[in-house]
This record gives C-alpha cells, sequence and structure tokens, in this order.
C-alpha cells in the first residue's frame, strides 16, 4: 500500500497553477484524486500478488451409505424353478427400491462383473460357471475406500471356479440369502474323466470314467464310449446299497492322426432328475509317431544307461541305442530308418569301428550331440562338429567340473539350482586345448577344483552358418553323467537338475526350424463355448521381415466336414482376428495368403469344450452361506425370510461418510483477477488522455 502511495502521489503531484487559477496541462482536483486513486489501488494491488499469497478453500463431501446386491447369475441357480427364483427378485427388487428410499445408494452385481440397474427380474441365469470368490473380491476392489457397509449375496453356494468365498477377508458384512435345494437330488453323475492328452497313432490308450450316484443304490447303470456317433464300448457300473462312487476304464485305439473327440456317457435312468451330467466329451491330439533318437556308443557305458533314463522321462522321445561292439544285430541300425537326433557316445573312436557308419548320418545334417571319453578320436571330432577344436596328447584327461555361464540366455535355467555340481564328483575330460567356433554358445565351463577355466564343458551351435555347419551340434566334452546323477539323488531324493540341463540341451538341438512364411495359430488349443476363438497371424517376406495389410483367407472345418470361410486383413496395430459362437467339437482349419503371387499356407487344429459345469453339481450349500455370513459379521437368510433382511438393512442407521479436503491455492493463479487489473488500468489511461493527460 506504501508502494502503491507513493507511485500514485508521484504521478499526481500538484502542479503550479497559473494566472487565473488554471493548472498547467493538469486536471481539477476532483478528477486527480480519482486518477491516482485508481493508480493507487493496481500498484498495491500487483505489489501484493507478488507477495504470492495463498487461498485455503476447504470442501466437504457427503458420500451416501452403499449397500451390494451381489447375484449369483449360474445356471445351477435357475435350476430350481424361474417361478421360486421371481419370488425372491421380486422380493429383492422391493429391498432395493425400500433402500433407496432410506437415501442408501444401491448397485447390483453379478457374476462376470456386470452391473444392471433394470428390473432384478430379467435377470438371465445363464452363467456356465461360478466363482463367487472373484465376485467379492471384484466388489472389495472397486468399493475400496469408500461407504460400503453390506453386501447381500444371493446364491445357491455352489461355486465350480477360484477358492471358497469363506477363505477371503472382506471389509463389509455379506448378508446372504440362500436358493435352491440342499436336498441331494435322485442322479447319476459323470463326475470326471480321466485321460492322456497326447496319444500315439496304433497306441492304446486307458479312458476312466468317474461315476456318483444318489437315490440308485442296488442298481446299475450302462456307460457308453463313442466317437464320430460310433460305438466304441460299453460297460456296466453297479451301485452297492452304500455305494455312491464307482469307477470304470474303456481301453480304446488311436486310428487316426489329429485331434480326436470321444463322448463318455451314461445311459439316461428313469427318475433322474437331471440327464445334462450324464455325458463329457475327451479330446485327445493323436500324434504320428515319437521323436526318433540313435544313440550309437562304442562300448557299453554307465553314461549310457543314464542318458537313456534321463531320455526315457520324455514320452514323445523313441531312444533306439546300438553298441557297436557287441552283437550284430545291435550295432548295426536299419540303414532306411530315419532319426531327429543321433547321440554319439566315444565316436569317433580311436579304432575306427564306427568312422563309416558314422559318416553315414552326418551326410544328411542330423542334430548330433556328441559326448567325449577316452576313446574319442578327437582328429575325426575335429572335423567333424562346428562346436569345438580340441588340441589333447594321446592317453592324458583332467578332472573337472562343471561351472554354469551366467551369459547363456538360450535355455531358462535357474543359476541357483545350479551350483549344486559343484558338488558333484568331476568328468574325466581330454587335458589340452579347446578352441571354440564361430557361432557356439557354451552351457557350462569346466572349473578344476575351486579354479574356473575357459575351457568348455557342455557347449553348443545352433546357428545356420554355411551348408556344410547348419547342422545343430552339442558336445559333452567328458564322462561321467552317470556319477552326477547319483550324487545328486543322494544329495537331494531327486535327479531334477541334472536332467533338466540334459534334456533342455536335447530339446534345442532337436527342434525342427520353423521357415514358414505364413503362421496362423489360436492363442491357445482349447476354447470354451461361448467364449471368442482368437487366431495370431504373422507374415513374412523372403528375408522374414515382418508383413501386414494383406488379405488372409480362412477356412475352418468341424467334425462332421462343414466349412466356414473367414477373410481378414491383419495390421501392424491388429494382428488377430476373433470368431464367436463356434459350437464345441474339434476343428481344423486352413489359411492361405497370395505374397509375390506364390500362395503360402498355414493349418492346424483346436477344440471348443463343453464344460458343463454347472451340471456337475445341483445340491445347494447352505453351509457355507452360513459360515460366510458368521465370518463378516453378516447374517444367513433363507429365500421365504427376505422380509427380515429388509426390517435388519432398513432400521439401522446408516450414516453418511463426510471426507473434508483441504487446499492451498496460489491467489495469482485465479486467471479473472488479469482482467480486474486489465480494466482498473486502461480505466486510469482512458480517463488520462479524456481529460487531456501525457
Amino acid at each position: 500500500m506504501l508502494v502503491g502511495a507513493v507511485y500514485a502521489f508521484a504521478m499526481y503531484q500538484p502542479l503550479p497553477r497559473l494566472t487565473g487559477g488554471a493548472m498547467v496541462g493538469g486536471f481539477d482536483k476532483r478528477t486527480t484524486y480519482g486518477l491516482a486513486a485508481l493508480r493507487f489501488v493496481v500498484v498495491s494491488f500487483l505489489c501484493f500478488l507478488l507477495l504470492n499469497p495463498l487461498i485455503r478453500s476447504l470442501r466437504t463431501l457427503t458420500e451416501k451409505p452403499k449397500v451390494v446386491l451381489a447375484i449369483d447369475n449360474s445356471e445351477s441357480v435357475a435350476a430350481a424353478g424361474r417361478p421360486a427364483l421371481n419370488q425372491t427378485l421380486t422380493a429383492l427388487q422391493t429391498l432395493r427400491q425400500q433402500l433407496i428410499d432410506k437415501g442408501l445408494d444401491v448397485s447390483v452385481r453379478s457374476l462376470g462383473d456386470s452391473v444392471t440397474d433394470n428390473d432384478l427380474t430379467q435377470i438371465p441365469f445363464t452363467r456356465r460357471s461360478t466363482d463367487l470368490s472373484g465376485l467379492l473380491s471384484g466388489i472389495r476392489s472397486d468399493y475400496e475406500g469408500r461407504n460400503l457397509s453390506d453386501v447381500v449375496l444371493i446364491s445357491d453356494g455352489i461355486f465350480n471356479q477360484g477358492l471358497s468365498p469363506t477363505f477371503g477377508q472382506y471389509p463389509f458384512a455379506v448378508q446372504t440369502v440362500g436358493l435352491g435345494d440342499t436336498i441331494p437330488k435322485k442322479d447319476i453323475q459323470l463326475k470326471g474323466i480321466i485321460a492322456n492328452r497326447i496319444a500315439y497313432l496304433g497306441n492304446q490308450f486307458p479312458v476312466q470314467a468317474e461315476i456318483i450316484s444318489s437315490g440308485f443304490q442296488g442298481r446299475s447303470a450302462t456307460v457308453v464310449l463313442r466317437q464320430n456317433g460310433k460305438e466304441l464300448g460299453r460297460q456296466s457300473v453297479n451301485f452297492g446299497k452304500n455305494d455312491t462312487f464307482n469307477q470304470l476304464t474303456f481301453q480304446t485305439t488311436a486310428t487316426q492322426k489329429g485331434v480326436q473327440h470321444y463322448v463318455v456317457e451314461i445311459v439316461p435312468q428313469p427318475g433322474e432328475f437331471s440327464t445334462r451330467n450324464n455325458r463329457q466329451d475327451v479330446y485327445l491330439d493323436v500324434i504320428d509317431g515319437k521323436e526318433k533318437i540313435l544313440m550309437l556308443a562304442l562300448a557299453p557305458h554307465p553314461d549310457v544307461k543314464a542318458i537313456r533314463n534321463i531320455l526315457e522321462k520324455n514320452q514323445n522321445y523313441e531312444l533306439d541305442i546300438r553298441i557297436l561292439t557287441g552283437t550284430p544285430a545291435e550295432a548295426t541300425p536299419p540303414a532306411d530308418k530315419t532319426y531327429d537326433l543321433i547321440i554319439l557316445h566315444q565316436i569317433p573312436d580311436n579304432g575306427g569301428v564306427g568312422n563309416a557308419l558314422v559318416q553315414r548320418y552326418l551326410a544328411k545334417n542330423t542334430p548330433v550331440l556328441f559326448v567325449l571319453g577316452n576313446q574319442s578320436a578327437l582328429g575325426p571330432f575335429n572335423t567333424s562338429n562346428a562346436v569345438m577344436q580340441v588340441a589333447a596328447q594321446a592317453n592324458q584327461s583332467d578332472k573337472v567340473t562343471g561351472n554354469f555361464n551366467s551369459e547363456f540366455k538360450q535355455l531358462n535355467f535357474d543359476p541357483a539350482r545350479l551350483e549344486i555340481l559343484s558338488k558333484f564328483p568331476p568328468m574325466s575330460v581330454p587335458y589340452g586345448e579347446f578352441r571354440l567356433q564361430p557361432g557356439t554358445e557354451v552351457v557350462l565351463w569346466q572349473q578344476v577344483g575351486s579354479v574356473r577355466t575357459a575351457k568348455p564343458l557342455l557347449a553348443l551351435n545352433v546357428a545356420s552358418g554355411t551348408a556344410s555347419r547348419s547342422r545343430k551340434t552339442a558336445v559333452l566334452a567328458g564322462e561321467g553323467l552317470w556319477a552326477w546323477r547319483l550324487e545328486e539323488y543322494a544329495l537331494t531324493d531327486k535327479q531334477d537338475v541334472v536332467d533338466e540341463l540334459i534334456q533342455k540341451v536335447i530339446q534345442l538341438i532337436s527342434v525342427k526350424e520353423d521357415r514358414r512364411k505364413l503362421r496362423v495359430y489360436p492363442i491357445r488349443n482349447e476354447f470354451v463355448s461361448g467364449e471368442k476363438v482368437i487366431f495370431e497371424t504373422e507374415l513374412y517376406n523372403d528375408i522374414y521381415e515382418r508383413l501386414f495389410d494383406k488379405p488372409v483367407r480362412l477356412e475352418i472345418s468341424d467334425e462332421k466336414g462343414l466349412i466356414r470361410s473367414f477373410s481378414y486383413t491383419p495390421t501392424a496395430a491388429n494382428s488377430r482376428f476373433e470368431i464367436s459362437r463356434l459350437p464345441e467339437g474339434a476343428y481344423r482349419f486352413k489359411a492361405s495368403v497370395t505374397v509375390n503371387n506364390r500362395s503360402e499356407q498355414s493349418s492346424g487344429q483346436f477344440v471348443v469344450r463343453d464344460l458343463q459345469l454347472e451340471a456337475l453339481n445341483t445340491t445347494a450349500d447352505h453351509g457355507m452361506l452360513r459360515q460366510l455370513a458368521q465370518q463378516t459379521g453378516g447374517q444367513y437368510y433363507t429365500a421365504s425370510r427376505i422380509n427380515s433382511l429388509v426390517q435388519n438393512l432398513t432400521s439401522r442407521p446408516h450414516p453418511a461418510r463426510l471426507t473434508s479436503t483441504e487446499e492451498m491455492n496460489e491467489l495469482i493463479n485465479w486467471r479473472w483477477l488479469f482482467f480486474v487489473v486489465l480494466i482498473l488500468a486502461s480505466v486510469e489511461w482512458g480517463l488520462r488522455k479524456f481529460y487531456g493527460g501525457y
């Protein structure tokens, strides 16, 4: 204010008068005081703003108490009949309106996190699975920090997905309303099917059916196994007076390649409550042959048995072992048989026993795992592999353990688990110089005692180089793998670390490289009926750069041969294609696209399952609802006591929550003050000009 006063006085101080009382170039007294006042106000206010004053504001928010009606809209709830269910929903509609009239905020949630404000009697009870824990957890997450007092759970207490809701912790009271019938129905259920997911063409495989009966004790039922409408087997199951659970097993043979659809069905019995749970579908992927592996060994050796035990853990491997110094039948593999991987144990050898046989297989560019030993011929070995070169003197060896190379990233290994390698007995390796070839990656380094060396113990080369070196190759430069497995078992009662190490290396070098330019595949091999089937699309040019905006034609055929055709264009922003409402069954698909006047194709198969989870259990579990209400401070009500729930919720006080927020704002940020100052300064300037000021 002092600055404003000095500024105004300096600008409008009295001027000397001339003869006659006029002011030299000035204003009359009244105008001078008015202009000085404007200047005083503008300058004082600007100086005040330079002090950056703060304005404190207090905002109070009134939040109504909230109640959520959580409705289990699964198929099992409506199994007892829609009229009785509508009566309960009508009572809940009345409850909602009464709570709203009391000043409460009422929301309705159902399975799938859906929210509805419509008439409750119009809710479709069509959900094919029940996750009550997920429903309550979703409400807890969405209403965190809000004034939620009660959740009313309307359910039959049956859940078939997720955990039991009684295991959760909830910051609100759960009032439960029990629907459905707690008396077991007279019914026969196909509770579950146990079968392999993979079978091999021509092999037999079991299909085991688990059957539960209620009210049929002392009677029998017939179970049938079918494929494509053809009956493959039929068995009878007898229920004793005290029997409610039975098992039976079908043995059948895989006669066709690809995904095969089998149906296990219980012939319906008179008086059954429901026949929807009498049938289940089984899908098996029938593979034409296993991955064939040939192991050539110079002589019997404990490592041969160790490698055999490791490979036999994988059912997808068919192992052929030939000992060259054994009987002729063992020594000579069939000339016309092809293999996916060759394991050479101490071959090439010093005596040249297997050199001719080895060259025959090496000429086919088949992936190879070399296992060196004291009988290995290092000269032929060096010319036969693209992993390492070994220069060592004859009959000289070194004792080493393995040290994992932390920079090896092609396979996912846990370095902490591999630390156990330092506790294993040493392997016997050639003593000399080791030189890695271009493209080689080391899995294990040699360690002599506590000294880590730069010599490889286990290394591989899967890089595609020249034609002569395009073969994927791995080398284990020592013998003594059998002792590693025995020591690991002695230390841990398991043989997981060593077996995983060898299995992953073998899988890496034996996997077939996919060089297709069009790859169309579903994101999963199995989908649930009702959900979208999603395909991912990858298209490449001749140098395997990604291509987009090319129209793709997709044909899907079901088990009956019905073909559905689709066309879509993948883009850089979205390379996926979705198909809705496919019925259950096994499907085959074929995709095609034209690039540079050449047709590229991709094919595969997938399954759409109808789980029928809601039909497996139709007996309401009100005991769980009572326990949940007790744990959370709520109460359990039957469907006929909805009025008691209404009275309980409406009679209790439901105070609103007041939330106060204090804010400190800078006055200079108020934009309208700029225009006030501008207007005052403009008025002063205009008046001065009007009255002849300068």
